[in-house]
């Protein structure tokens, strides 16, 4: 029996059935290059769904885990960690939001913005629960999160749905936002800047100004999700850094820990104002090791000229994308190291995935028809070209 099937023969046998993975397993990494069980190697351009920024085994990474984990691992959040004070002054710096609460995915932050904006209007004795998203928007496999993901196919088997969440609008429309949130009992709009798992699709910079400036007139608040966005994926730390809005709310998670799970709520003091001790809390969130790490990876993220390389392999792959001349190919979106390919229904995006595995090569299918690519930050312009010379022939035809 050779090692993969051993893997997947137990894999199989005691794994929830919830994923459909490939008839590969990967075992080591190194860089933006992934090993599997027979030793066979792939360059990377899904970095687990936009989380191992660094790649893999990056020393800034593993000596931060081997560091803290002589220290302090978990401690109860009844007592002070001079970790978790680092981190959130890091992750608000620059930004127009004061306090962090930390979680251990992207999920688990997003319920904790809800539970927290509906809180803020419950202490003032205001009856605004109601919670509008977008369609094509995706916030997270928790009951709360799944209904304001805008596609059926997400939360339609999890119905009945909470009452007060799922009211959808069109992405970038702002007369059905507007008409949306004139409902006088919605209490905030939660929204991504860029659509990650909808198609890598940008939100305008009017239909976010338009968002902020609605909201904040009808006394609502703003949430952005910046779950894939956030830790530098886009080129800025933050993606709203590229449309000036502010948000009441943040959520991120994914990249800034890494490939350490961690989430951060991020809020202006005054919507803080509304948790009081009890309201909520974690176990695993906020733990030392997972500050240290995502303190380091943060660290790391916003040294200079490192966004500034984002930015520029980033336009170099959509350069190099739209220089394939494809037929095939509609329109190139994204920003920074978050980039999709619009395919025509004629090629099918998880075809082409198929097909770039067979060549060494992990990308990934989201949206209606995407090619998605979200590398590594640290991902080469020679990694890039051997990508591009690669998916040129399959998206010729």
């Amino acid at each position: 029996m050779t090692n993969f099937k051993r893997i997947k023969e137990q894999d199989d046998k005691y794994f929830l059935n919830t994923y459909a993975p490939f008839d590969i397993a990967f075992v080591s990494g190194e860089g933006s290059t992934l090993t599997d069980s027979e030793g066979k190697t792939y360059t990377d351009f899904l970095s687990g769904i936009a989380v191992n920024c660094l790649g893999y085994n990056n020393p800034i990474f593993t000596n931060a885990i081997a560091e803290q984990a002589k220290k302090l691992t978990v401690i109860s959040n009844y007592f002070y960690s001079e970790e978790r004070g680092v981190l959130a002054k890091l992750l608000v710096e620059g930004t127009n939001l004061n306090k962090v609460f930390f979680g251990s995915s992207g999920a688990e932050v997003v319920e904790c913005a809800l539970k927290l904006a509906r809180k803020y209007f419950y202490n003032k004795g205001e009856k605004k629960f109601k919670i509008v998203s977008t369609l094509e928007s995706f916030h997270g496999r928790t009951l709360g999160a799944v209904t304001l993901t805008g596609q059926p196919k997400y939360n339609l088997p999890f119905a009945p749905l909470p009452e007060g969440l799922g009211i959808y609008v069109p992405f970038n429309d702002i007369d059905a936002l507007e008409k949306a949130l004139s409902d006088p009992e919605v209490c905030a709009f939660l929204v991504e800047p860029v659509q990650g798992e909808g198609g890598v699709r940008p939100a305008t910079k009017e239909y976010l100004r338009a968002a902020r400036d609605i909201t904040r007139k009808n006394g609502q608040l703003l949430i952005l999700d910046e779950v894939q966005t956030g830790g530098g994926r886009t080129g800025k730390f933050w993606a709203c850094e590229y449309f000036d809005v502010e948000p009441d709310i943040l959520t991120a998670a994914k990249g800034i820990g890494g490939g350490f799970p961690i989430g951060a709520c991020l809020a202006t003091d005054e919507v803080a104002k509304a948790f009081y001790p009890g309201d909520h809390g974690t176990t695993f969130g906020a733990s030392p090791l997972a500050m240290a790490v995502s303190a380091a990876v943060v660290k790391e993220i916003k040294k200079p000229n490192f966004m500034e390389n984002v930015l520029r392999l980033g336009e170099h792959l959509k350069t190099g994308i739209k220089n394939i001349n494809s037929p095939y190919v509609k329109e190139v979106l994204g920003k920074g190291l978050m980039i999709g390919a619009d395919l025509d229904p004629a090629i099918q995006a998880k075809d082409v995935v198929q097909e770039m595995l067979e060549k060494g090569f992990v990308l990934n299918a989201c949206g209606k028809n995407i090619l998605r690519f979200i590398p590594p930050l640290i991902i080469t312009e020679q990694e890039i070209d051997n990508m591009l010379l690669a998916l040129a022939p399959i998206l010729r035809g």
